[in-house]
């Protein structure tokens, strides 16, 4: 018999709320009649607009509703896979249940006159916080200054808007959740801004032995994406790398069913960059992401990782 209500735990910003109600409408239509009501929390993460690693790293957007999905006040919890840290294991007593479809895993250029990156002048204000993406623009484009921007996406179109920088970088499928691809001026290819692990994920997180909730979420899962979140973050577990680290990678399925995973390590001004992209049997994507992992641990990444201060 299905029950009542199913209680969700997420961040309160807009595009967190998105995401649920993108849940919520998928439940709706596998669940008629079930009762989803929404438990937004306002972590840690969105309070502090400093860097993350003064807060510990992306934990900073989990711990709380991790919290609330542990004392019961929640029965499910929607995270980007972005933000859930993949250096160490989720909160003990919680599971991943399911991944949904992905979302389109690129980066956008957002400028208000239009330009694309490499029409930019020298000395163009670049709003970002990603060491990720500090590192990749470093790389191409030295020129460009990045200027440190936090908080969510609708406050980082304000920024822009407000004068305070000349553009942004932000993922396009953030900007889809919140109903603003309207802002994109340029998509970046995937080898111009590599994609951080889990980009374009949602994941269902429930509590282990919680067997109703567990159906919900296997309902909705996707196993393509779970194929390919899993090599991700696997790669990301063996590396061990720290909030301050600038890793990209991004997994997919080949034409002909073979799982890919290319995944790069860079210095934080990107003058160093270790590139790595190995296929293996789709069924076996922890072998995938640990085999290219390793092959970047040869080529020196740990001395890189270990190198940047955090």
């Amino acid at each position: 018999m299905t029950p009542r209500m199913l209680k969700i735990a997420t961040r309160s910003s807009p595009m967190a709320l998105a995401q649920v109600e993108r849940v919520r409408v998928e439940l709706d239509a596998a669940f008629p009649g079930l009762r989803v009501e929404v438990v937004p929390i306002t972590t840690s993460g969105d309070r502090h607009l400093g860097p993350l690693s003064q807060l510990g790293g992306k934990g900073a957007f989990t711990k709380e509703v991790d919290a609330a999905l542990l004392d019961g006040r929640a029965d499910m919890a929607v995270h980007c896979m972005k933000d859930v840290p993949g250096d160490r294991p989720v909160p003990a007593g919680t599971v991943f249940a399911a991944y949904l479809k992905r979302d389109d895993i690129h980066d956008a250029l957002l400028h208000p006159g239009g330009r694309r990156l490499e029409e930019l002048a020298a000395g163009t204000r670049i709003g970002t916080s990603s060491v990720r993406r500090v590192a990749q623009l470093g790389r191409l484009y030295p020129e460009l200054e990045c200027v440190p921007v936090r908080g969510n996406a609708n406050s980082r179109l304000a920024r822009l808007e407000a004068g305070d920088v000349d553009a942004l970088l932000l993922a396009v499928s953030g900007l889809e959740r919140i109903g603003r691809s309207d802002a994109v001026t340029q998509v970046l290819d995937l080898e111009t801004m590599c994609p951080p692990v889990g980009a374009g994920v949602l994941g269902l997180q429930v509590r282990e032995g919680d067997e109703q909730a567990h159906r919900y979420a296997a309902e909705l899962a996707d196993v393509g994406t779970w194929r390919q979140t899993t090599a991700e973050r696997t790669l990301l577990h063996v590396l061990q790398g720290h909030c301050n680290s600038p890793i990209a990678g991004y997994a997919y399925t080949e034409p002909d069913g073979r799982l890919s995973l290319r995944a790069r390590v860079f210095s934080p001004d990107g003058k160093t960059i270790l590139d790595a992209h190995e296929w293996a049997d789709a069924t076996q994507p922890e072998v995938l992401g640990t085999s290219v992992a390793l092959t970047l641990l040869r080529l020196g990444a740990r001395q890189v990782i270990d190198a940047i201060p955090h």
